[in-house]
């Protein structure tokens, strides 16, 4: 799963003008405005390959028109800031200026592509201010959503990311079999072991084979994973003992720069036979995460387009109809890329309900999970690449039964 939020990486990338202007027309859109004031739209900046942590204080816009030449609109403090783009400069000092320069520039009334999202569907793109989408409107343009856009100039991952990301997945699938063994071990010998000692392990680990990762992982016994987002205690940890339920739930990705993300979790139990509930559950949350990757795989054969939210659907379903809806508490699953959580197509329609589509070149988790309050909880989380050639990918290895650490 990993936890919430970005964890920027800078990613100098060289914009494809000609490749978004293609993208443009065969969307049937005018232009693209990108635009930002103080940092707030890093989106912007890697679709232009600007550097995102160099400081602005002003307001600056990039139109790319579908054809022609684009154009970028400066404050007259800042009148170089965009100079490493290609296309006309114009500059402004006061507001009234800014305003007319950006009617003049837009001119006719166009279909215009915004970090915008129709109602919030996507929040992760909903990057541009109200009152700019306001402003815009206010010439007569008709303002879409640029998410599309950004998830194929942003967000999808090439050959040298995807051989990083199952790179990273053999060691951390190697490095989650040996924290499940230091836990069995421990049992057999009698030996107390906490949550905590297993998280550092596994830190120690990551180190040892030049991993990295923005966050220690989650370890969580009986109800502490029944709250998703538990943090491991240093000063109050709990030990492993026989009849413990068990959760690991770990993210990592290769040192070197521009490396994807790997993230999985995985689930025990301390003894040889589980409790009804447990394994009920377990039994669940595998039935739809099996059922979420044979739709998206079976649509990939069938050369059909298919959505994020659609995919949350067929994985909730399966939950649903066990009789466990309301304690599945989160979407399926979350886009991957140089950060845990990406910027491509999230497998959602219950926080929000992702339109984008599946394309080549993405990576997201499947990772439907119950959460018994209180009690126990049960994810199991796989990761999905769709290759370049079409072919939707399971990238490590896949959990089919309950581990049973006897």
């Amino acid at each position: 799963m990993g936890r919430g939020g970005f964890c920027f990486e800078a990613m100098l990338t060289r914009m494809d003008l000609k490749a978004i202007q293609a993208a443009l027309r065969q969307r049937d859109i005018d232009g693209w405005l990108l635009s930002d004031f103080r940092n707030r739209d890093f989106l912007a900046y890697r679709v232009l390959g600007l550097d995102e942590t160099k400081a602005n204080s002003r307001r600056w816009y990039y139109y790319i028109p579908a054809r022609g030449t684009p154009t970028r609109l400066v404050h007259a403090v800042e009148r170089a800031f965009l100079d490493s783009l290609p296309g006309k400069k114009v500059e402004y000092v006061a507001w009234k200026e800014l305003h007319a320069a950006l009617e003049k520039i837009l001119g006719d009334r166009k279909k215009v592509a915004m970090q915008y999202s129709p109602r919030n569907n996507v929040p992760y793109v909903a990057l541009a201010d109200a009152g700019t989408v306001e402003l815009i409107k206010s010439f007569g343009h008709k303002v879409v959503s640029s998410a599309d856009l950004i998830q194929t100039f942003v967000s999808v991952i090439d050959e040298a990311g995807y051989r990083s990301h199952v790179e990273a997945a053999a060691i951390v699938d190697r490095i989650r079999g040996e924290a499940f063994d230091q836990i069995r071990d421990a049992i057999a010998a009698n030996q107390t072991l906490t949550e905590y000692d297993v998280q550092q392990f596994i830190m120690k680990r990551f180190g040892e084979e030049h991993l990295t990762t923005y966050a220690p992982p989650m370890v969580g016994i009986n109800e502490h994973p029944a709250d998703p987002h538990f943090d491991v205690s240093k000063d109050a940890p709990k030990t492993f003992k026989p009849g413990d339920t068990v959760l690991i739930d770990l993210w990592a990705k290769k040192s070197a720069p521009g490396s994807i993300y790997y993230d999985i979790t995985w689930d025990a139990f301390i003894g040889s036979r589980p409790p009804a509930t447990y394994a009920k559950i377990f039994a669940a949350v595998r039935g739809g995460r099996d059922a979420a990757i044979e739709f998206v795989q079976d649509a990939f054969r069938r050369g059909r387009t298919i959505a994020g939210w659609q995919v949350d659907d067929v994985c909730r379903n399966v939950v649903k109809k066990a009789g466990y809806g309301k304690q599945f508490l989160h979407r399926t699953g979350h886009s991957i890329g140089v950060e845990i959580h990406g910027t491509g197509v999230n497998i959602d329609n219950l926080e929000t309900k992702d339109e984008r589509e599946l394309i080549p070149g993405c990576c997201f988790s499947i990772e439907p999970g119950i959460y018994l309050t209180g009690k126990m909880a049960v994810r199991t989380e796989i990761n999905m690449f769709i290759r370049h050639d079409g072919e939707a990918e399971v990238t490590g290895e896949v959990q089919r039964d309950l581990l049973l650490l006897a």
